[in-house]
């Protein structure tokens, strides 16, 4: 789907949780609620630096931009919304998103360390062949996620010091491992 319409279902979802099942568990609904506010804060705060926008602006092969998500994710609250402005100017790039939890179940090809962690970001060349992929977070904060289950922190611990990383960050990591991505392969 298009992000507009990936926003249309988010907003679906916070609309009619019931009728999402995932959604009609109150936690859920509640990371969900969230999510919403980040990923429209980052909407509007959101601003590549300018290597960063001249980089994606330029790329002039055709792609398509696959990436896997689910309204309830927290790193996708931060990561789909950068993303999708990174592309969104260059006619060259496509950006289809995908749920996680929908057929095709795209994600069970693109597992990290045996789980569907996302978003998970597929870069596909015009004929279809992966030559990238990216996720489920910063490379950097994957590290320090691993670390913590590690230590056994709390899910608690690690969302607060995640949301905090993200605020901080800006997206500087995300921009960089991108460009790095699409880089190397040139």
């Amino acid at each position: 789907m298009k992000f507009e319409a990936y926003l249309n279902y988010f907003e679906e979802v916070l609309a009619n949780p019931s009728a999402y099942p995932t959604y009609a568990d109150p936690e859920y609904f509640n990371y969900t609620k969230l999510n919403w506010s980040r990923m429209n804060r980052w909407l509007k705060r959101f601003e590549a630096n300018k290597e960063t926008k001249d980089f994606f602006l330029e790329l002039s092969e055709k792609q398509t931009w696959i990436l896997i998500t689910e309204p309830w994710c927290g790193d996708a609250a931060h990561s789909v919304p950068q993303i999708h402005e990174l592309v969104k100017d260059n006619p060259n790039i496509v950006l289809d998103i995908q749920l996680r939890d929908t057929e095709p179940f795209l994600i069970n090809q693109y597992l990290t360390d045996g789980g569907k962690s996302i978003p998970k970001l597929i870069i596909r060349n015009e004929s279809g062949a992966d030559i990238a992929t990216w996720g489920p977070r910063p490379a950097v904060l994957q590290q320090l996620f691993v670390k913590m289950k590690e230590e056994e922190k709390s899910f608690e611990e690690i969302k607060e010091y995640f949301q905090k990383w993200y605020n901080e960050d800006k997206g500087i990591e995300l921009q960089k491992e991108l460009m790095e991505l699409l880089t190397v392969r040139v």
